[in-house]
């Protein structure tokens, strides 16, 4: 009776928190319908998997960017393998993949094309000066769709997975796509896997959606994050599955001295029906955190096999703030951590950053987290000289094996808890009979 009683509570749960919600975001931008449509085909492209098509893409692109066409164009990938270098998009374009077309990056890294690395990093995110980039690249686009019926783009990562195992990389990896300084993206019913880095990097992005995308690269692929919007404005990410070396989805803005001085934060972020699976953490803010993180719903994600459900990472000398956090309704099974928010992750650009750059965290709802098979409830370590305030819990049940369960841990941390089991830390006072939270929306 016991067993079937935990097991009606369990699923009433899960139908609440991680059934399907109506709600959307997908609307923030506006899906064009393209009456000019052209095919790879027609610029020379062959799908054999063996014939380079860089000078295809280039040459179709070039047509859609010059000719102008009154509602963009349509460049069709049909199904076949097209290997190509790396490319640019253009504004005002569709990238469509049909079912069983695939774009796989070539494997050439020595003639791979450089650019200069990101003015809020102030160098590559692995190594001092330039970056590679990405296999699929926009700067200063407006109205981009990147979609298809589930077609798949390959960055057949393994070769720079290697060459970071021995160390013997030049520059920082190339990601799979990054748009940088545009609007009005949608990027949807496409497969992205064996990305060489980060899969998706929107940065110094406004209005972009991200949904219905599959993610996928080894659990064991070096940095392999899946969606990576970064000092970036109105994005939504919702519908996905994403399984992946790293976070799934990590929101960034910068890194220390260099993010300090841009000053351009990442808001307005919703994240919505994720599922997924990674060694790292399933839903991450941070650790390059230095123009600032605010306005962020999350909700509806169900993650298994994790490292860490929750995770919430900055540390001295990234300054900015993470503030006005919203999580809720979360399952995680087997990980590490359910929850964690630390003040103590992440490396940093060079020696010149300022360690008295202290974030500012505050205002952090979690409620409804159901957890199984968790080994630490969790983890807040704040910073002595800046603790971490305004941190909410509620509704919380985490749950794990007798042999290696451990419960909270926490330290410069003032907050408020509700129904949270195991018991919360000391610094997280029990509220009374009503919740008394208040919201920061």
């Amino acid at each position: 009776m016991w067993r079937f009683s935990v097991s009606i509570l369990l699923f009433s749960y899960l139908t609440a928190a991680l059934g399907d919600s109506e709600a959307t975001c997908s609307g923030i931008v506006p899906l064009r319908n393209r009456n000019d449509k052209i095919s790879i085909t027609e610029f020379g492209g062959v799908g054999d998997g063996r014939t380079v098509n860089t000078k295809a893409f280039k040459e179709a692109i070039y047509r859609i960017k010059h000719l102008k066409r009154r509602g963009g164009t349509l460049l069709y990938i049909p199904p076949g393998v097209f290997l190509t270098e790396s490319f640019n998009l253009t504004s005002h374009m569709t990238l469509f993949l049909a079912k069983g077309a695939v774009l796989k990056a070539v494997q050439d890294t020595w003639n791979w094309p450089l650019i200069d690395p990101l003015p809020s990093y102030g160098r590559g995110r692995e190594l001092p000066g330039a970056r590679y980039m990405s296999f699929i690249h926009g700067d200063g686009l407006r109205d981009v769709v990147i979609t298809g019926e589930n077609g798949t783009i390959d960055g057949q990562g393994e070769v720079w997975w290697n060459m970071w195992r021995s160390r013997t990389l030049k520059f920082t990896r190339p990601n799979l796509i990054e748009l940088k300084n545009s609007k009005e993206i949608i990027i949807s019913n496409v497969v992205f896997q064996n990305s060489p880095f980060w899969n998706i990097h929107p940065v110094y992005c406004s209005d972009v959606v991200i949904h219905h995308v599959t993610i996928l690269a080894p659990q064991d692929s070096p940095n392999t994050d899946g969606i990576d919007p970064d000092s970036s404005s109105n994005v939504c990410i919702e519908d996905s599955y994403i399984s992946t070396g790293d976070d799934l989805v990590a929101i960034k803005s910068g890194w220390d001295e260099y993010g300090i001085a841009f000053g351009r934060p990442s808001s307005n972020i919703t994240i919505r029906r994720i599922t997924g699976s990674t060694p790292f953490a399933g839903i991450a803010i941070g650790s390059e955190t230095s123009g600032g993180i605010k306005n962020i719903v999350a909700e509806h994600i169900s993650l298994s096999n994790m490292g860490v459900g929750v995770n919430i990472k900055t540390n001295i000398g990234r300054g900015g703030y993470i503030k006005n956090i919203k999580i809720s309704n979360v399952y995680v099974e087997n990980a590490r951590y359910g929850i964690k928010i630390a003040g103590d992750t992440g490396d940093h650009p060079d020696v010149y950053y300022n360690p008295n750059a202290l974030p500012v965290v505050e205002g952090i709802h979690i409620n409804n987290v159901w957890g199984v098979n968790v080994q630490h409830a969790g983890s807040i370590q704040g910073l002595k000289d800046s603790p971490f305030t305004g941190i909410c819990l509620s509704e919380i049940n985490i749950h794990g094996s007798l042999n290696t369960y451990r419960t909270w841990k926490c330290s410069d941390v003032i907050g408020t808890s509700l129904k949270v089991s195991p018991w919360p830390c000391s610094e997280l006072r029990t509220t009374g009979g009503s919740y008394s939270c208040s919201s920061t929306f």
